[in-house]
This record gives structure tokens, sequence and C-alpha cells, in this order.
């Protein structure tokens, strides 16, 4: 499912958008911000009604990931690419190798400005083709020697920020008996599920794909309708798939206490936030959420072996949601803008400086 969101102010350093001489797809790679050091931001492979809608993602997703990696404390700017699709268009074996070869030309491009990474609708393995045309790519598959698929680390993160919403929420972050309403069920919606399921939540699940059924079934959650989900009682509601989800319309009836999750950008309009907030219901910023995945791919690129160091940093991301409410409570204004705030800290100094997550 493809959400329309408002394009971003361009305030990105560069943006190339090419048609790849092999698969002739559209391909967009944007360069939001290097300031605190070469981007890192993953490569989306997305069915859109038009190109300039995919476009338009990797310019809010670009973005986003500047706010992410410099909220993680990371020496590392935001940038993301995406390879598009047309609304019914699928892709043969070769195709598909074709398309990310043409990745790594454009990524090639940015002489090391920008990293890119697996994302939604690629792979590792996808990774791996596009280190035949540039070494500026992280996360290649273990089996070569590479960090591997951070679906793991991203979902590792969430359960920090989820544990955190739930104790400024409800009192307590013990997930037991709480009623966890997860909205896709993909790479990290489904460890999450999994999780979760394990130390006795109540779960409600669904996936835009009827195959996850199947997993529902295996954890004794229950399935809804897709586009139904935020209409079911819930202590958390965790947007886990495509951004957009939370229009004012949605918002207007969900049935949550708060709204953890680690889609990128989960609201529809940033205004969103606020209209959050005047129901009552505690929004923990997506990209302080989820910043799991970068962070391990991040340290492990510059300095493999340092699991310790990773999994403390991961687990910190509960501790930087903690801090960010009690800021946006003694300021009166949202988390969002209490982490937006955090981040522009870093950017404005313009050094990097030691992570304090």
């Amino acid at each position: 499912m493809t959400h329309t969101l408002p394009l971003p102010d361009f305030r990105h350093e560069r943006v190339e958008v090419t048609t790849g001489r092999r698969s002739g797809l559209v391909i967009t790679v944007a360069l939001h911000s290097s300031t605190l050091g070469s981007a890192l931001g993953g490569a989306r492979l997305w069915r859109y009604p038009h190109w300039s809608d995919a476009m338009g993602d990797a310019l809010r997703l670009s973005a986003a990931m500047t706010l992410k990696n410099a909220a993680a404390g990371l020496d590392a700017g935001g940038g993301k690419s995406v390879i598009a699709l047309g609304p019914e268009e699928t892709l043969d074996a070769d195709q598909r190798r074709a398309a990310f070869l043409d990745l790594g030309d454009a990524v090639s491009a940015f002489d090391g400005l920008y990293r890119t990474a697996e994302d939604v609708g690629s792979t590792t393995d996808d990774m791996l083709v596009v280190s035949e045309r540039t070494p500026h790519v992280v996360g290649l598959p273990s089996s070569v020697g590479g960090s591997g698929e951070p679906a793991g680390p991203t979902s590792r993160g969430v359960y920090a920020a989820l544990r955190a919403t739930l104790e400024r929420a409800t009192g307590s972050g013990d997930v037991a008996g709480r009623r966890i309403t997860i909205s896709g069920l993909g790479q990290v919606g489904s460890r999450l599920a999994v999780r979760l399921s394990d130390e006795g939540a109540v779960l409600t699940v669904t996936d835009v794909n009827p195959a996850k059924l199947s997993l529902a079934a295996e954890l004794g959650a229950t399935w809804v309708e897709p586009g139904t989900e935020h209409l079911v009682p819930a202590d958390v509601f965790v947007p886990a798939g495509i951004g957009g989800v939370l229009t004012d319309e949605v918002i207007d009836v969900l049935a949550a206490g708060a709204v953890c999750g680690p889609a990128n950008n989960p609201l529809a309009d940033r205004s969103g936030a606020e209209r959050l907030a005047g129901r009552g219901i505690l929004y923990t910023p997506d990209f302080v959420a989820n910043a799991g995945g970068v962070i391990y791919l991040d340290i492990e690129a510059k300095h493999p072996g340092h699991g310790d160091e990773i999994a403390r940093r991961i687990d910190g991301i509960g501790d930087t949601v903690r801090r960010l409410f009690d800021e946006a409570s003694a300021r009166g204004i949202t988390p969002l803008e209490a982490a937006e705030a955090y981040a522009a800290e870093r950017l404005s100094a313009g050094t990097r400086v030691p992570a304090s997550v």
C-alpha cells in the first residue's frame, strides 16, 4: 500500500534521479545531509503510482535518516535510495539483478558521501549485487563476512522503546497482559510480535500479505483485516509497515493509549503529533524507536566485532525515549518536537560528538 504524502522542504545536499541503463527503472538517490559524516540509509524497492512518488519518498526518508542518525548519536548523515516499480510491476531474477547493479552505479556517483543498505523490498543478497559496482554499501550477507540482516537489531531497539513507552503511558514497562496491536508483519514486525507473544502480550496483528495469517495463528494473536487495526482497543499501537498510516482520520478514531513502532514516517502529516497529543495519545518518534538497525550497521561497519557495545547502544534507545518524554513534558511540547530539537542540536554544532545513547 502506498500513501501519497506531502513533500518535505527541499534542504537536501544532493539528489540524483536516473534511469538505470540495464533495468530501465527510475532510481532516486537522495543525500539529505553529510554534516555528521557519510550518510547512511537503505535502498527501497517498491511500487508507486508514478516515479515522482518514489522521488518524494526518497526525499522524506532521507530527511528522516538525518534525524535518526543524529538522534542515535552516530557520526553519520542521512540519505536514502529508492528503485521505483510500477503499480503492478514485478521483476524476475535477471531484472532484479540489473536493477541493483544500476543502483550500485547510482550510489558510486556520490563518491562515498552516501552508503546504502537493505530496506523495504530489498535484501542482503541484493546488497551483494550492489557491492559489485560500489564499495559504499553495508549489511552484506554474513556468508561473505558482512554484518547481515539488521532487522533483529531494529526489533530489539523498538522493543526497548516500546517498554519505555508503556512505562510512561501505564506506569509499568512490563508487556505481560498488555494489549498491543501490530500493523505490519515484515522482518521487524514479525520479530517483535514473537518476542511480545513470548512475554505474554495480548496481540492483535495484521498485514497486507494474507500469508502472515499463519504467524498470527502460531502466536495465538487476533487477526484483523488491514485498515481496521487502529479501531481495536490497545495499550500501544505499533505501525510496522509502510509510512503515512496515521492520517487525521485514523488519529481521530485511534483506539490506543500510545503509538510506538518501526515504520518510517508513520505520520501522514507532521501536525499529527499535535493531534495525537490532543487526544491524550503518547507518541514515540519513529526515528528514535527504529534506530537499532542503523546503530548496528554503522558501528559494525566501522568497528567490527563490538557486539557488546552495539547491544548497549541499542538497549539505550529506551533511555533516550524516557529523556525525550521528560523534555517534552517539562517544555510543554510534543515528544516529536523534543526529538527533532535533540537531533538539530547535534546538526547545528556540526561536529562529531560522543553518543549520548
